[in-house]
């Protein structure tokens, strides 16, 4: 990420905790942004810059891991530092609208809510949710919150088997699972700057594909579904070298023991329709 960019998604925060505070809805928040880069994206002349531009609103702090620890063991270590009732996990590019905190908190007053979810634009999410209720099945954490004491209580992410992706999916499935339900705050909106072809397809990296890739795996064999192991490492097998890769590292897995034990054997809370995670509105 480049400077710029954290700046202004800095004042963004910055506007929706000014009101976030005044409105009575917070008292303190901290940021903490965690580097997995080669090389630090925040030289300490910028980071110094940042602190004091914005000290009189949140305390900020910068971890450079010096290696890419994934998503899920990222967010699992920046974690350790909150001492907050709340976990807001943000994509570092996200930019929020001022009465983010208030929408976002607002799902809470209900004891049953586990985990709430931010609308992105300008490419809302497709996932199905309730028009009243806002549940749904799972929630993208470029935008979402979750109690701090409920995270620990059910293992934080899983780092262990999602890399990239999906472990936003296996949260909410044990957030789920735990008794508590998965909310989209449709007023709650955001501004993640996602790029499609100019036929509007998704243009992933060999990356992406190969962790989307893994995550599939991980996830079908997780949540108790084998069928779905087998036909996606069938089709897998016959794709591109980044799939292929993925199913290599999954049978290594397997022959070494490491992969988690499977949950959720009568399928009350994983949801696998139309090989997405839940029910989509419509497609991109």
């Amino acid at each position: 990420m480049d400077f710029e960019s954290i700046h202004r998604a800095l004042q963004s925060l910055q506007r929706a905790i000014d009101l976030g505070i005044n409105d009575g809805k917070l008292s303190r928040v901290r940021i903490a942004y965690g580097d997995t880069s080669l090389q630090p994206c925040l030289p300490d002349e910028s980071l110094t810059l940042l602190r004091e531009e914005f000290s009189e609103y949140f305390e900020l702090a910068y971890t450079f891991f010096g290696k890419n620890l994934g998503s899920a063991r990222g967010h699992n270590v920046l974690s350790e530092q909150a001492n907050t009732d709340y976990l807001l996990i943000l994509n570092p590019d996200v930019v929020v609208s001022p009465r983010l905190f208030e929408n976002m908190l607002h799902p809470f007053r209900n004891v049953s809510c586990g985990m709430v979810e931010a609308k992105q634009l300008p490419i809302e999410h497709p996932k199905a949710y309730d028009a009243i209720t806002g549940e749904t099945g799972w929630a993208t954490t470029a935008c979402a919150l979750t109690p701090l004491v409920l995270f620990n209580q059910i293992g934080k992410f899983d780092a262990d088997s999602f890399f990239l992706y999906c472990d936003d999916v296996d949260y909410s499935w044990r957030v789920r699972e735990a008794g508590y339900k998965v909310i989209f705050a449709a007023n709650a909106v955001v501004f993640h700057d996602k790029r499609v072809a100019r036929d509007g397809a998704w243009q992933p990296s060999a990356a992406e594909r190969r962790f989307s890739a893994e995550a599939a795996l991980m996830i079908a064999h997780k949540w108790s579904r084998p069928d779905l192991v087998a036909k996606i490492s069938r089709t897998y097998s016959r794709s591109g070298p980044d799939e292929q890769a993925a199913v290599k590292n999954y049978e290594e897995k397997k022959l070494a023991g490491t992969l988690p034990a499977p949950r959720d054997a009568h399928h009350k809370v994983a949801e696998f329709i139309d090989h997405f995670y839940t029910k989509h509105r419509y497609v991109l």
